[in-house]
């Protein structure tokens, strides 16, 4: 299972939100792109990145500093944050992104979506943002009327590169992943599936880990030192998904 160290920039800084809330911010760092390289020397080999503003504002708001980033390390990296029109998905990933991450046109258009993997196969990611059982949208500020299942039969077919699941009531509130559910999905999906939201400890993504999924974002953990990204890696790298 990758461990997905995650960049979130908001304003051009690195930072956390809890919650996915703009009012419960910590800033980590005022580059973003340092951000990346320190964790491309702590042994990365994925990363997750974020324009915040973008999410919160329905068009990318970073975009030449997430540009910059993926320029300026290896590490492969996935690349969301408002994301609803081809032209800037086209941009990031000329610009090296590995793939580009959708979640509320996803929801809003399944049309567009399916026609964008069809010409990106592979390289198109969905990011299932949960609250409460239903998937949440704008910048996780709105909630529709879709269950992750309902995405799932939505998109099926669509040459996808994998399904982002995140609990939003959990991410940056270090109280633990909700593994059940991550579980669920990812026996439902006939994609990779990455977890998210609410990792605090070894343990956690050892339980993670059990379920056979192919990644886990961590971000407040690793920023608050609970856990070095070696010592991640260490913790799952022997474990075996359950039969």
């Amino acid at each position: 299972m990758l461990v997905i160290p995650a960049v979130d920039i908001r304003g051009g800084k690195c930072v956390r939100l809890r919650q996915g809330k703009a009012a419960e911010e910590t800033v980590f760092g005022h580059d973003p792109v340092e951000i990346a390289r320190h964790w491309e020397r702590e042994g990365a080999e994925y990363l997750h990145v974020v324009d915040l503003d973008g999410a919160f504002g329905g068009t990318p708001r970073n975009l030449e500093i997430v540009k910059k980033l993926v320029r300026a390390v290896p590490v492969k990296t996935e690349v969301g944050g408002g994301l609803r029109a081809e032209k800037e998905i086209q941009g990031l990933l000329e610009a090296g992104a590995d793939r580009v991450i959708v979640g509320t046109r996803a929801v809003e258009s399944v049309e567009w979506v399916r026609e964008l993997a069809a010409k990106y196969p592979g390289r198109v990611a969905i990011g299932v943002d949960v609250r409460e059982g239903m998937v949440a949208t704008h910048g996780w500020v709105k909630t529709s009327e879709l269950t992750p299942t309902d995405m799932l039969k939505m998109l099926a077919g669509a040459p996808l590169a994998a399904y982002i699941y995140t609990d939003v009531l959990r991410d940056g509130m270090n109280t633990g992943p909700n593994v059940a559910a991550i579980e669920r999905f990812a026996k439902a999906s006939p994609h990779p599936v990455i977890g998210s939201g609410g990792v605090s400890s070894l343990e956690d993504l050892r339980r993670l880990a059990r379920t056979g999924i192919h990644g886990v974002v961590v971000g407040r953990a690793l920023y608050d030192r609970r856990f070095t990204l070696a010592e991640a890696k260490e913790a799952v790298s022997p474990i075996r998904p359950k039969a």
